[in-house]
């Protein structure tokens, strides 16, 4: 799976989205501006030390990205939509982007992604959720719909025996 922020602001969201995307084995896309640097403590604290396992790419603008990536499909996440995010079928390589805390993904850009745009449904009277929790819900569902690709499905206890 493939997790794109396009210009993010808050930096212990991208640390958060970094951890998810280590756990997930997702590949994560950054679109510059950053309203940080990757070396921030926020983003360090909050992405653990799972900086190491993650697989991380950035990119000057959204072009850059098109280009870099062979114009893939991209699944819109954006507060606009008419279609849930899990109406969608997802490939085990989708790319599903963000759009920036303060903004979302611009009006400009949504335009020539109807049909993949999607949203997560909420009250009419909230603006918008977390991004961190945002980009775990879709990608979780994501991952759900290729049967976890290969993570880890089940556990055992340190302890005790199930």
């Amino acid at each position: 799976m493939n997790i794109v922020l396009l210009e993010p602001e808050i930096p212990h969201n991208t640390g958060a989205i970094a951890r998810t995307c280590a756990a997930t084995g997702s590949t994560l896309h950054l679109i510059e501006p950053l309203g940080f640097q990757l070396d921030e403590k926020h983003v360090r604290r909050a992405g653990l030390d799972y900086w190491d396992k993650l697989a991380i790419k950035r990119y000057c603008d959204f072009q850059s990205f098109l280009e870099e990536n062979n114009f893939p499909k991209i699944y819109m996440a954006t507060t606009k939509s008419k279609q849930k995010y899990s109406d969608i079928e997802y490939p085990a390589d989708a790319y599903i982007m963000f759009g920036k805390e303060s903004a979302g993904i611009p009006e400009e850009i949504l335009l020539d992604y109807k049909e993949t745009a999607i949203r997560i449904p909420m009250l009419d009277k909230i603006r918008s959720l977390n991004l961190a929790n945002s980009v775990s819900i879709v990608l979780y569902e994501a991952m759900r719909q290729n049967d976890f690709l290969d993570l880890e499905t089940t556990g055992q206890l340190h302890n005790y025996y199930w």
